[in-house]
């Protein structure tokens, strides 16, 4: 899916920052109306409603992360290098894409039900099966410990999706640091033989690199 672009584009940004801020319930488009100096009903021509506006923001985001995730599997083929990326993205997503990020975790149940949100709960399955497959090659291959991969999956993104609550990008500890020592505790816990989980939890290593270049490509990319 493209990215808006102009107008269109300052005023879901706009809306994507004050969900972050304050949630979508008290998110309000009189209150984005007036920060862009704009009339309510310019916002409501582009969007319609605000619940379209949070499917469009969540679609856009979810789809940007598959296009990275693609190109750090192209980089990375072991499961434990893969596993790895999913981990760091979810942390670094907190620097390249803020807004939407924290906006997407924080409603990750709002609108669940709702039939407008079918390809936003599509393209969520379809990053948590690219991560259980990991998982259970990793298993299969005699790397992980025998695990039941879709539990294990769920355990993942139960945790990194309520990073919003806790996490912040300007702490003491760097994006890639913090990343890092979630990776330890997590590859830890499967790898049947940790020699190599250092070089995989190195906040300067050749994974961290690969997902960066990957994020920032599809950031910087107008598709």
């Amino acid at each position: 899916m493209p990215r808006p672009v102009g107008r269109r584009a300052e005023i879901l940004e706009t809306f994507a920052r004050h969900v972050a801020e304050r949630g979508y319930d008290q998110t309000n488009l009189g209150d984005i109306a007036d920060e862009l100096g704009m009339s309510k009903g310019t916002i409501v021509h582009h969007f319609g409603t605000k619940a379209q506006m949070l499917r469009e923001v969540e679609e856009n985001y979810m789809r940007r992360q598959l296009h990275a995730v693609q190109g750090m599997w192209e980089r990375l083929e072991k499961p434990q290098e893969r596993v790895a990326a999913i981990i760091y993205a979810s942390v670094l997503l907190h620097v390249v894409d803020r807004h939407a990020t924290v906006a997407t975790q924080r409603e990750v149940v709002q609108l669940s039900d709702d039939p407008a949100m079918q390809e936003v709960r599509k393209l969520r399955g379809e990053m948590q099966r690219l991560t259980e497959a990991e998982l259970q090659h990793g298993v299969d291959a005699g790397l992980f410990r025998k695990i039941d991969a879709r539990v294990t999956t769920l355990q993942l993104f139960g945790s990194v999706q309520w990073m919003w609550v806790w996490f912040d990008p300007k702490g003491a500890q760097s994006p890639e640091e913090v990343g890092a020592s979630m990776v330890d505790v997590f590859l830890g816990g499967l790898l049947l033989d940790r020699y190599g989980l250092q070089q995989v939890a190195d906040p300067k290593g050749a994974v961290v690199a690969a997902v960066r270049e990957c994020l920032t490509a599809v950031e910087e990319s107008p598709e």
